[in-house]
């Protein structure tokens, strides 16, 4: 039996890394790949070499290489555009003996690579320096540095000569590097400091080592960790070196205690400085993270969110319990809410704050310092894990969830079985907020979270959200309003499963406008027949909104005849600007516990189940009438056997 090939993956999970060589002719490609290939100066090369792979044992990370050469001419441009758009590194040269193809690089080649969206490190090398001319010696920090300052994309330069065999191995063991080991995630050239993501993944590392919690690393902590990520100790007098260097540097470093978080990110940033960038990468990846600095797909029990379209994920009771205990712990004035800059520490171990952007940033309750509740917090929460699990979950661990995180939430039960069972389950319900323009949509949001009326009006564009929690009768559940723009219901409703993630659907009209009205029960019913045709069909209330105006003529009328026809509730009367909401909210939860009650049925639905009804009692007739009739034959072949037993 033969043995399949085994495939060595490199740092960040590389297989293989494809490096394409381009720049003006002449300038020495050919010659370089041929002599980094061979170990030998080329007697003579093609224009253009065919794919030259270097084999996996060339340099220390063990990941085989496959250069790319290009042609210079015009009419093959497009043909190396799509090899560049392929690169996972680019080597850019020039020629040392050639000043016009070094220009050439800031006014035609680097901002072809920009054109052509090639966002891939760059390495810029400078081939055929033992023909410069030695009168006009310049040194290449001296020329590249401004080239680097407006083109960042530069990893890296080198000056390289074939003929001689300078530097050669280099060229491709640097672009290599720059693939596996790369500096943009990291290290911010212009800052010359350790980037904010950089920063936060080390501060969460840091933590997990300081397994005292004395906020610092003590010698056995430090060994611990330099065997964890190097599979080796440090001996005492290493570990008093690399702390003596420290606290030379950054007098805070070092405490009586042991390494600081500031000295474990200076020696990070040192690392970096010296171009040791695979130290900081090792120490990431051995602690989960990938090339952007975020934790590896695999760390996130995605197989734990597997869900049918009317099934949602909420975290467990005991997560939340730990959530509290989080809020507690970070709660560091004890005045029962977390202020942004107590929000901001509970985040900073993770690539950025979750909720600083749409559609967290504005959907819990909080107070007039923008601060939040336990219940706006628990809420905030509750939304991450039925909009996105995963990252939820993800976020869990970066915040320091200590268990396993394939236990941190629970798939709910299937929407149709709670109508089936006429009970649901669920500890968050999502709400559908349908209605017109003006209908006052967004001020039973603004409501929901204890935000002021304001008789501006701004029309709502996009979807967002309201989240809180809702108690009635002892039982505290979290409710989430999800407004739908009238511009974005047709756009929602073109798919066949939008319907299967909401528990209940509410349609707000302008009580005092019969267009508002009109328009109100044409999304009902546009909602409620998407229902009915796809099998997702949802309870729905009727809200009728500024209910301190007067009502249109015939509103009673019209609104018993529909809710009569259609078999719901009565529409519900609030007032946004007096604050009247007649426990609105509190019906709302209700509702979708009860998820067989208040569906809507359209006429096209009652004319289906009515015909459904008369096949059934067809079929039933059919069923009888053939009954029957195979009883009747049985009972005539009893018979005749009979008959022709006593006949003989």
């Amino acid at each position: 039996m033969a043995k399949s090939a085994t495939v060595n993956v490199g740092p960040g999970g590389k297989t293989a890394v494809r490096i394409v060589v381009c720049g003006e002719k002449g300038t020495g490609k050919s010659s370089l790949i041929v002599t980094a290939a061979a170990d030998t100066f080329p007697a003579n090369v093609p224009p253009v070499l065919p794919p030259t792979r270097l084999p996996e044992d060339f340099y220390p990370d063990r990941v085989p290489i496959t250069i790319i050469d290009t042609s210079s001419s015009m009419e093959d441009r497009s043909t190396v555009g799509e090899e560049l758009r392929r690169a996972d590194a680019v080597v850019l040269t020039y020629a040392c003996d050639r000043p016009e193809t070094l220009d050439g690089l800031s006014t035609f080649w680097l901002p072809e690579l920009r054109r052509l969206e090639v966002k891939v490190p760059v390495i810029v090398v400078g081939c055929k320096l033992d023909l410069r001319d030695e009168n006009h010696q310049v040194s290449l920090e001296q020329v590249m540095m401004p080239i680097m300052q407006q083109f960042r994309e530069i990893e890296t330069c080198i000056e390289c000569s074939a003929l001689k065999q300078i530097q050669i191995p280099e060229v491709f063991y640097y672009a290599q590097k720059a693939v596996l080991h790369p500096t943009g995630p990291l290290f911010d050239q212009e800052s010359q400091a350790l980037k904010p993501r950089c920063v936060r993944a080390l501060k969460r590392i840091f933590i997990l080592c300081d397994l005292d919690r004395d906020g610092a690393l003590s010698d056995a902590e430090l060994n611990d960790f330099q065997v964890k990520c190097f599979n080796s100790p440090l001996q005492p007098s290493e570990i008093v070196g690399v702390k003596r260097v420290v606290q030379e540097k950054l007098r805070e470093g070092v405490n009586e205690r042991g390494l600081t978080l500031a000295g474990f990110l200076f020696l990070h940033a040192l690392f970096i400085e010296k171009g040791r960038l695979e130290t900081t990468w090792t120490v990431l990846r051995k602690f989960g993270y990938n090339n952007d600095i975020k934790l590896a797909d695999e760390l996130i029990p995605s197989a734990s969110f597997k869900r049918a379209p009317d099934q949602s994920v909420e975290l467990t009771n005991e997560t939340v319990e730990l959530l509290r205990g989080i809020f507690e712990l970070f709660d560091v004035d004890n005045d029962n809410t977390l202020r942004p800059i107590e929000v901001d520490d509970l985040f900073s171990t993770a690539p950025e704050c979750p909720w600083d952007e749409a559609p967290y940033k504005d959907a819990p309750e909080k107070t007039a310092l923008n601060g939040l509740s336990l219940d706006g917090f628990l809420s905030q929460w509750a939304l991450m894990t039925l909009l996105d699990p995963a990252r939820s979950v993800e976020n869990l661990i970066y915040t320091g969830y200590p268990g396993d995180p394939s236990v941190a939430t629970r798939v709910t039960r299937r929407r149709r079985l709670d109508r089936k069972k006429q009970q649901s389950e669920r500890n968050v319900f999502q709400c559908f907020v349908f209605g017109p323009k003006h209908a006052g949509k967004s001020a039973l949001l603004n409501s929901f979270i204890g935000r002021p009326f304001s008789d501006d009006y701004n029309s709502t564009t996009e979807e967002r959200y309201s989240v809180n929690v809702v108690e009635h009768g002892g039982i505290r559940k979290t409710l989430v309003l999800r407004e739908i723009p009238e511009d974005g219901v047709g756009k929602l409703l073109s798919n066949k499963e939008p319907l299967a993630a909401c528990d209940i659907a509410v349609f707000v009209h302008d009580s005092s406008d019969a267009t508002s009205w009109k328009r109100a029960t044409e999304l009902l019913v546009e909602v409620a027949s998407h229902g009915e045709d796809t099998g997702f069909e949802v309870p729905c209330l009727i809200v009728a909104a500024k209910d301190d105006l007067d009502s249109f003529p015939l509103a009673i009328q019209d609104s018993t005849r529909v809710s009569q026809d259609m078999g719901i509730e009565f529409p519900i009367p609030i007032s946004s600007r007096l604050g009247d909401f007649n426990n609105i909210f509190r019906r709302i939860v209700r509702a979708a516990e009860q998820p067989h009650l208040s569906i809507p049925e359209t006429e096209a639905g009652k004319s289906r189940k009515q015909y459904h009804r008369l096949i059934n009692r067809s079929l039933m007739v059919v069923s009888v009438g053939a009954a029957v009739a195979i009883v009747g034959l049985a009972a005539y072949r009893v018979y005749a056997a009979r008959k022709n037993t006593s006949s003989s």
